[in-house]
């Protein structure tokens, strides 16, 4: 049958998810961190330059890519940064794109596509600088002003499903003072201005947990978040891909009995051209990533990824961003999920 085959001219080649036994123990990519612009220059040299070009058309367009694979979440990065946002209003001019509303294009199309949108709140300060993010006030002035006033513009988007809160809140041990005060007063905001928003944050440093006594039971239980997704740290050499199922383990255990926030897990899918943080990313090979899923799937509820932006694309796509290798990351993962279904 034509549909169990491709056909190249005039042979017949097997359907590549053949290669792919099913894996029901595997829980699949439901979802991706998004950007208008990677903030570290050297990390995005493959997708940086195509972005701000983008015309809404394709911004939409890459909002319906995405949705083709499955995926249900997308987590926005950023709504400013450098003191320009990037979407029109009155707290700070705006970045010039060849799109005037690129927040307004992405959400309108996942309304169609039926993606639920976790949307920044930041960067209104220096991102390389978070504790100084997490407790100027001036900061927080422009944090909570903008959060009113995306609240204003874009809440009518059955997409806004929740807020993102972006400055990665390290994990030392366990969250810390700083961490929980900052990330309760951006939900208390969050749900002043939405009251049924759903609200993530999406915490490194998840090798450096230590969960043997109560205190990092104790600062979850203050956290006043709906989501945490830890990040698994793969993509930056911190550990090795089958190495980060402990620590997600042992985190799924302090969750379930604190039961205060949903445990998902945020899962590097690239890797470093170079010097790692001071290279560009690459798209990891699929054995590595698949690797990772199947390490972590059985202690969370979701996997998101980061991202898909610059390390996956369709093949053909009207909005390509990324290492021509991206292409490849796409289709081996899209033929492992045709065979899982």
């Amino acid at each position: 049958m034509a549909s169990a085959s491709l056909f190249i001219g005039d042979s017949v080649l097997a359907d590549p998810s053949s290669q792919w036994k099913r894996m029901p123990q595997i829980k699949p990519i439901m979802g991706s961190w998004f950007e208008f612009i990677h903030g570290g220059s050297a990390e995005g040299k493959y997708w940086n330059p195509a972005l701000p070009k983008f015309t809404e058309a394709q911004w939409k367009a890459k909002i319906k890519e995405i949705s083709e694979t499955g995926m249900q979440y997308l987590v926005l990065m950023a709504v400013a940064n450098e003191g320009k946002t990037y979407y029109p209003s009155k707290l700070a001019p705006q970045h010039e794109y060849a799109c005037s509303d690129p927040l307004e294009a992405i959400l309108s199309a996942a309304d169609e596509c039926g993606i639920k949108f976790f949307v920044s709140n930041d960067f209104w300060g220096d991102w390389n600088s978070v504790s100084n993010m997490m407790t100027n006030k001036d900061v927080a002035k422009l944090r909570e002003d903008s959060m009113a006033e995306i609240a204003e513009k874009y809440s009518h988007h059955k997409s806004f499903y929740g807020w993102y809160y972006p400055n990665e809140t390290g994990i030392w041990n366990q969250f810390e003072d700083i961490a929980v005060n900052y990330v309760n007063r951006c939900t208390k905001v969050a749900r002043e201005l939405m009251p049924h928003s759903v609200n993530l944050i999406a915490p490194y440093g998840t090798l450096s947990t230590r969960l043997d006594g109560d205190k990092y039971a104790k600062q979850l239980e203050k956290l006043d978040i709906d989501i945490v997704a830890y990040q698994d740290e793969i993509g930056v050499k911190k550990t090795k891909a089958g190495k980060a199922g402990k620590y997600f383990e042992e985190l799924y255990k302090v969750h379930a009995m604190v039961g205060r926030s949903r445990l998902w897990a945020d899962m590097e899918v690239f890797k470093f051209e170079g010097p790692v943080y001071k290279s560009a990313l690459l798209p990891a090979d699929f054995s590595r990533i698949l690797k990772q899923m199947e390490d972590i799937s059985p202690y969370v509820e979701h996997i998101l990824i980061y991202q898909y932006e610059g390390m996956m694309n369709k093949p053909g796509s009207t909005a390509f961003c990324g290492h021509p290798s991206s292409t490849k990351l796409y289709t081996d993962y899209m033929n492992w999920l045709k065979a899982q279904r």
